[in-house]
């Protein structure tokens, strides 16, 4: 499976990584869906032949399910309600995850390979160089916050005893999923952008300098470099503009079918 990436400046020091809005997932075939009740996921988890690393994933995407379904009856509830007025704190919490986070968390674990997309006027090694860095302090910033999270669960659950909502377990539980999604897309993105590097030794690198983009001979390159012209007109500064137009950050988002949100996000974000 490859996965393709959209990498370019966006304010100064601050590039933007994001991978193109994922139409596919309604139509994923019904075999590959999590379990939707608890008699169904003790099913699946003590099935024998399912690897543990299998099984984690069942548990980790039936919660996810289920506050997926919480949220969506948040959003659903009546104006003034305090169901509302939760779902109003969940968006303004929600808005403060950085991008970054967003991105390595739309990484697919299935990934065998990346395409990414650049402005033509920016070296290829640079762009590859800025992919690993973020994955990399992805894995560990992630790694650590994923662990103290956990530790938070028990902290919080004991909160269930107040008659309101226990809008913090529900959260802290959010960001360990979340943390833990963010920590996979790192992983599988520093192993993919790093392959080549791990294998110089069965792997030859050849560099296009007409195209300004790279590969390395092998029957399934794990990353491929795409520079393009047309983001490269597009992300051009004018009248010595220190970040992009709003107005070119939504054409941007427009050809490349990114998230405007998230992608505005990058311009005060430094990770």
């Amino acid at each position: 499976m490859r996965t393709k990436l959209v990498v370019f400046p966006i304010r100064g020091k601050n590039w933007c990584f994001s991978r193109p809005l994922d139409h596919s997932l309604s139509a994923t075939p019904a075999s590959f869906q999590s379990p939707s009740t608890l008699k169904d996921l003790w099913t699946s988890v003590n099935v024998s032949a399912t690897p543990i690393n299998a099984k984690a994933e069942l548990v980790v995407d039936y919660i996810a399910n289920k506050m997926n379904v919480a949220w969506i009856g948040l959003e659903r509830a009546p104006e003034k309600s305090l169901k509302k007025k939760i779902h109003g704190l969940g968006v303004w919490l929600l808005s403060r995850v950085k991008p970054s986070e967003i991105f390595l968390k739309s990484i697919p674990k299935e990934s065998t390979s990346v395409e990414v997309i650049y402005p033509s006027s920016l070296n290829a090694q640079l762009v590859r160089r800025r992919l690993r860095h973020i994955a990399m302090r992805g894995t560990i910033i992630h790694r650590k916050y994923f662990y103290g999270s956990i530790w938070l669960i028990p902290l919080t659950s004991a909160l269930c005893v107040l008659p309101l909502p226990n809008v913090p377990f529900f959260w802290v539980l959010f960001r360990t999923y979340s943390h833990w999604r963010a920590l996979q897309g790192s992983e599988k993105l520093f192993q993919l952008v790093s392959h080549n590097s791990k294998t110089s030794n069965t792997k030859k690198e050849t560099e296009h300098t007409d195209s300004k983009s790279e590969s390395y001979s092998s029957h399934e390159p794990s990353w491929v470099m795409r520079p393009s012209k047309e983001l490269e007109n597009l992300v051009q500064l004018k009248d010595c503009q220190e970040s992009l137009s709003q107005h070119a950050i939504v054409k941007i988002c427009k050809i490349y079918d990114l998230n405007t949100k998230d992608v505005i996000k990058y311009e005060k974000s430094t990770f």
